[in-house]
């Protein structure tokens, strides 16, 4: 396979398309990192399933206060204004629509938005857990991956087949090689690394790939 983004530049990529003052939900572990590259004049307002409203970066090395965690159980500092209430009211405004943007990992994305993002099998997470209120109850979902798994599989196809997340809550997915929109139960590609063809993108992928307009070349910072 050509070059690729890291994990850390996925992330980032998916950060500039967070509008300023939106409320954001972020999956354990990966999409973690999008919090890290908040572009300049841009402030998110962080949510946690867990029960915390505007939380801030991690805290330094030994300076931990292990009161204050995110879902992920990782420790963080608070902003002026943070918020703390029950797990029921944090899922209430889950499930109430006021979440902004929700940005989740991914096994598999479907062409028609479908979202697997949890497993049963032997490494796999017991339980679907918060991501299926998410999915349906922020206004927009997007998902950070790489494009294919480690073996080399597409991660997007046009059915899933593992368990679901949820269904048709998908509208854009940001991979090591391009960003691809959901739109009309197809696959929409919109940018790509200039060093992969899209008979080679398309190749890795397990749906085929639609244009509607230019495909323009995703340049990303080193991060």
């Amino acid at each position: 396979m050509s070059d690729k983004l890291s994990n850390a530049q996925i992330a980032w990529r998916a950060a500039q398309d967070i509008e300023d003052g939106a409320y954001v939900n972020l999956g354990i572990g990966f999409p973690e990192m999008v919090a890290k590259f908040q572009p300049p004049g841009r402030e998110a307002i962080f949510h946690t399933e867990n029960g915390i409203l505007n939380f801030g970066e991690a805290p330094a090395a030994g300076q931990e206060d292990w009161d204050l965690i995110n879902a992920g159980k990782k420790a963080v500092t608070l902003k002026p204004g943070a918020a703390f209430f029950h797990h029921a009211d944090s899922f209430a405004m889950v499930r109430g629509g006021h979440l902004d943007v929700a940005i989740l990992g991914a096994y598999q994305v479907a062409e028609n938005g479908d979202l697997a993002n949890w497993s049963t099998g032997p490494k796999g997470v017991p339980a679907v857990g918060g991501a299926m209120d998410l999915v349906h109850g922020a206004k927009r979902v997007a998902v950070i991956t790489e494009h294919v798994t480690k073996d080399g599989k597409p991660k997007l196809l046009d059915r899933c087949t593992l368990p679901l997340t949820g269904v048709a809550c998908v509208t854009r997915v940001y991979t090591s090689l391009a960003v691809i929109d959901i739109d009309a139960g197809r696959f929409v590609l919109r940018e790509k690394l200039a060093a992969i063809s899209i008979e080679a993108l398309q190749a890795l992928t397990g749906a085929k790939l639609h244009l509607q307009g230019a495909v323009t070349d995703l340049i990303v910072p080193e991060v």
